[in-house]
């Protein structure tokens, strides 16, 4: 059966037991993905899941139930179960069905066609062969890999709602792992898309990575001024994204409780959720209850502009909806997520912030990040790795130190951050980003 004909069951069953508030949410999910070892593919996954959800309120209630199973007597059953657990369910949350928005925005991206297994069996076996080429350097125990995936959606309700969107993305990564007199080191990179540059790329900055690693050295405790590399600060926000969720301050989970319109960071930052970012594979029309998602600054210039919303922490707050109500799944209740989150970029180069460093560390890896991290209080300490900056300038690698802090501090003590905004990788509704951020005075502990 295909969604119009569940969904045509399911508004007939609704109707039929007199049900005047539901909704049916539809949601597909499909994956492929090639690795490597050596000259050859290691392992090679696909696989497609989907399935529906029907909600309804009774007396108030909300009930919930879902499916994978998509047959007419399924369907009906469906319905029965989330009005037998709207009986059951205990919560004072306000239960809403969104009556839909004046207007929603147009993709701009297209949806890329999804290659096949052949083609990312290939592309993996190639960049494995252009990693081994890399360097001298490269041993046993490289990986390289491709992914792809399509997510299709769709969300009606009895208010008159109907969407329906779909994306599909790809992408490949690197783990190179290079040897030099007995000793190893390993470093990681990937994108998004399966472009032949990007490609090449990607092979020579994992292994030039890697070998930088090489002869590491340890460090003097202390207070150190510190350039956080892109890519780790977007893995901090990703960590302590929970706290900008309106959810979390509602539920006393989240220090910004109260804090909107205040400065709770430095002039220096602006922290935008922008679910049609360009070149974002996974823009989001409409998140997990309908609602139009929108571009937001978070923080502007340092201060907390606003949380982020669903429709049931919105009419707590007075507020309205920021469209960030998700769903993981098509059995997963609606939970607060950003869309494509990153610090808005600085007006200096990446060399140019390591000139306004001038002495200091270069931290290029967190160890560890979520089991040494506290979302609640912001206190964080990691496991780091990087360089000495001397001169503005990268001297010699640096090993075995620990970074400590607090993630609300941390924003208040950004001086500068330079032009350029490196995204992961991911293939979901969520992404992160930053630039390099320039930080004084941080707490390190090394030999």
């Amino acid at each position: 059966m295909n969604f119009d004909q569940v969904k045509n069951i399911l508004v007939s069953e609704a109707d039929r037991r007199g049900l005047s508030e539901y909704e049916v949410y539809f949601m597909e999910t499909g994956s492929m993905g090639a690795e490597t070892l050596k000259d050859e593919i290691s392992s090679f996954s696909s696989g497609v899941r989907g399935g529906v959800s029907f909600r309804c309120i009774v007396g108030g209630r909300l009930g919930a139930a879902a499916t994978e199973l998509m047959e007419e007597h399924e369907m009906r059953e469906l319905v029965d179960r989330a009005v037998q657990y709207a009986a059951v369910i205990e919560s004072d949350d306000p239960v809403i069905f969104y009556d839909g928005a004046e207007s929603y925005a147009t993709k701009s991206v297209l949806n890329a066609e999804t290659p096949d297994a052949a083609t990312l069996k290939s592309v993996a076996l190639e960049l494995q062969r252009k990693t081994y080429g890399a360097s001298d350097l490269i041993a046993d125990g490289t990986q390289s890999g491709t992914f792809a995936g399509t997510v299709r959606r769709a969300l009606v309700n009895s208010h008159g709602l109907n969407l329906s969107d779909e994306y599909s993305a790809s992408g490949a990564y690197v783990q190179a792992v290079v040897e030099k007199d007995g000793e190893s080191q390993d470093a990681f990179d990937c994108c998004l898309g399966l472009d032949p540059c990007d490609l090449e790329q990607l092979s020579v900055n994992a292994s030039k990575d890697a070998i930088a690693k090489i002869g590491a050295e340890e460090i003097d405790s202390g207070k150190y001024d510190v350039i956080i590399q892109g890519k780790q600060m977007r893995d901090l926000l990703s960590t302590f994204s929970s706290v900008f969720s309106a959810k979390s301050a509602h539920l006393g989970l989240s220090l910004l409780k109260g804090k909107e319109g205040s400065a709770i960071a430095s002039d220096a930052v602006t922290l935008i959720d922008d679910p049609m970012r360009k070149d974002f594979s996974a823009q989001a029309t409409f998140d997990g209850e309908g609602v139009a998602t929108q571009k937001k600054s978070v923080i502007e210039q340092g201060v907390l502009t606003t949380l982020l919303y669903d429709l049931s922490t919105a009419k707590k707050a007075g507020k309205m909806s920021t469209g960030n109500g998700q769903r993981k799944s098509y059995a997963s209740p609606v939970s607060i997520s950003p869309y494509s989150f990153y610090f808005a970029g600085g007006e200096l180069s990446e060399d140019e912030l390591k000139i306004r460093l001038d002495h200091g560390i270069y931290l290029t890896e967190l160890k560890g990040l979520h089991a040494g991290a506290n979302d609640v209080t912001g206190d964080f300490s990691i496991e780091s790795a990087g360089f000495l900056v001397e001169d503005g300038k990268i001297s010699k690698a640096i090993k075995s130190f620990t970074v400590a802090g607090n993630f609300f501090d941390l924003l208040k003590n950004i001086e500068a951050l330079s032009d350029t905004v490196r995204f992961d990788a991911s293939t979901g509704f969520t992404s992160y980003g930053s630039p390099d951020v320039l930080v004084r005075n941080m707490s390190v502990a090394g030999k």
